[in-house]
């Protein structure tokens, strides 16, 4: 396929890897232009206004940082042509892709949501979980056949609209806000009975923390959390659209939200969001 592809940050950058070494020919834009340069020499065609990115291909992927976002490079400068195939992977709330995709609806443009559940190691792997989903199946498919290129087959999943897509993603991040939550009041709890963190690990061994206590396990005990899989900003973001998304208060999430607000205050927002449970070993 020719795929133009917005957004190359983190996640961005390691899905078109991807997508580059499936075969298929990328045009990639970034509003930073030199976070897409190493693209290029891994076969990918820059583009230095959006307009080039999104002409005369057969799919549009946007990986952008939120609503805002999509908003100024997409939808407010009616960048996509008539006829456009527009997967739109950023996280967004329910109420804002169900707006993306009636918009698009009415200007002709075909919109699939498509998030991503998953760590840059997952992604470097080809093993993320996926969602893709909207009213147009033949470019739910379409979409499907792209992203099989990063995602666990087993995860990829078509979903029958935009909106309930959106809530999927949010459900599956809001497993990793509370979990962390959890690890991090568990150090805690251990720490003020004098109970050091390589201990707390080895007793939520078999819980229902396990997961979590394991995957951030190197980071808990000290290895720097720069080197971020998934960013502080980026998760706390996510659980600002979860409360927002809520007919109810979400007591768990919104205390994960906190800790996530306490890191970013410490400067530790560029930094992988295990920061809000090494804080507590």
């Amino acid at each position: 396929m020719r795929i133009g592809f917005l957004g190359t940050g983190r996640m961005g950058t390691e899905l078109v890897k991807r997508l580059l070494g499936a075969g298929h020919e990328v045009t990639v834009w970034n509003r930073t232009a030199a976070k897409a340069e190493a693209l290029v020499d891994a076969g990918a065609t820059q583009a230095l206004e959006p307009a080039a990115a999104v002409a005369d291909q057969d799919l549009v992927m946007t990986a952008l940082f939120g609503p805002a976002a999509v908003a100024a490079v997409v939808v407010d400068a009616a960048l996509l042509p008539e006829g456009t195939v527009w997967a739109n992977i950023t996280t967004e709330s329910p109420a804002q892709v169900s707006a993306e995709a009636a918009w698009a609806g009415e200007h002709g443009i075909r919109y699939v949501h498509s998030p991503v559940v998953g760590t840059l190691a997952p992604a470097r792997a080809g093993k993320l979980g996926v969602y893709v989903g909207g009213d147009d199946a033949e470019a739910r498919t379409l979409v499907a056949s792209a992203a099989a290129a990063y995602a666990d087959p087993d995860r990829l999943v078509q979903v029958e609209t935009a909106g309930e897509t959106a809530t999927a993603k949010l459900i599956a991040n809001l497993a990793l806000v509370t979990t962390a939550q959890g690890v991090a009041e568990a150090l805690r709890l251990g720490a003020a009975n004098g109970v050091n963190a390589e201990k707390v690990l080895g007793y939520l061994d078999k819980t229902s923390l396990q997961w979590m206590a394991d995957f951030k396990r190197d980071f808990i005990l000290g290895r720097d959390t720069s080197d971020a899989q998934f960013t502080t900003n980026a998760i706390a973001k996510d659980a600002l659209l979860m409360v927002h998304s809520a007919a109810a208060p979400l007591p768990a999430t919104t205390a994960g939200l906190e800790s996530l607000l306490a890191a970013q205050r410490k400067g530790l927002g560029e930094h992988d969001f295990s920061a809000i449970m090494q804080a507590e070993a």
